[in-house]
């Protein structure tokens, strides 16, 4: 299928979201008329792709459930909430802002808005193909194939189990259970091609959204118990780390009289504090487990010998 079909696949689920929120009632045939698909095609919108929205069947027809309905904000809280939303959308490319302001503007008036956000979230725009069927197969716990790129020119063909989509430090990837090797894994975003679903469905018991948000990186171990690390952190960066915490995990477990801290972050594999560490050198350092600070060592010796 072209990417102009995916668009116009994508138009027309917003469209119809659009005017179910306005509380209309949709009928398969009309909408199938419309916008010159079959009804089998309409019939697939509400099954699958519409499937995690409020939407109800009665009489034959659709319509949004009762208490559903998108109202004008009015309080000025709302609307200063919206007005980061909307910097945050804007952010993230111009075929997300494309659909997703005008919604937003049908919450508030467009009036002018005082925030400036810069966020460095990549643009995954020319993957609303494959995050379409990503949402589906998480929502419906399903398998997928694809293709994923691990160099240049090379794709090796995987089957997954799609567990969550994340953003790390501005990168956008996708969790997922290896159906070969059965290990949760982490797939960069952008390299993944050529995406279709199976029929084949899995389950999954672990609490991965917990393990998520606590989590330090990327390179969280989900089959990994969490352990504790603790960490040096001296007065010129100790504001930082009060300002926004590691992890929900992160406590201060002293202060000495001068301003440095002593933290504890649980992580569930070394290279998910590494890189952390590594960028506020020479301010900070790791107390235990010792061998994290002994890697960082050896690879600081490494770099100086090269250069």
């Amino acid at each position: 299928m072209a990417r102009h079909d995916y668009d116009k696949k994508l138009e027309r689920l917003i469209t119809i979201l659009h005017r179910l929120y306005d509380g209309e009632t949709l009928s398969t045939k009309m909408l199938a008329q419309e916008f010159g698909v079959s009804r089998r095609t309409i019939q697939r919108d509400f099954n699958e792709r519409l499937s995690r929205f409020p939407i109800v069947r009665t009489n034959g027809k659709w319509k949004m459930k009762e208490g559903f309905k998108l109202e004008k904000i009015a309080s000025a809280e709302e609307t200063l909430v919206l007005e980061m939303l909307e910097k945050t959308i804007e952010s993230m490319g111009s075929r997300f802002s494309h659909y997703a302001i005008p919604i937003l503007h049908r919450l508030k008036n467009p009036y002018f808005n005082p925030f400036y956000l810069k966020t460095d979230i990549e643009d995954i725009g020319e993957k609303i193909r494959e995050l379409s069927l990503l949402q589906q197969a998480i929502h419906q716990r399903k398998r997928i194939r694809c293709y994923y790129e691990k160099e240049e020119l090379y794709r090796d063909e995987k089957e997954l189990e799609p567990l969550k989509i994340v953003n790390y430090e501005g990168f956008w990837y996708l969790v997922a259970i290896d159906a070969k090797d059965d290990i949760v894994k982490r797939y960069y975003l952008k390299n993944i091609f050529r995406v279709s679903l199976l029929n084949t469905r899995y389950n999954y018991d672990k609490d991965l959204d917990t393990l998520i948000e606590n989590s330090v990186s990327v390179w969280f171990n989900a089959d990994e118990e969490p352990y504790e690390v603790k960490l040096h952190v001296s007065k010129e960066i100790a504001k930082y780390f009060k300002r926004k915490p590691l992890s929900k995990t992160q406590k201060i477990l002293s202060e000495s009289p001068d301003g440095d801290l002593i933290l504890s972050v649980e992580i569930t594999a070394d290279m998910e504090i590494l890189p952390v560490v590594k960028y506020w050198l020479p301010h900070i350092r790791v107390l235990t487990p010792k061998r994290i600070q002994t890697a960082i060592k050896k690879e600081l010796k490494a770099f100086l010998e090269e250069s």
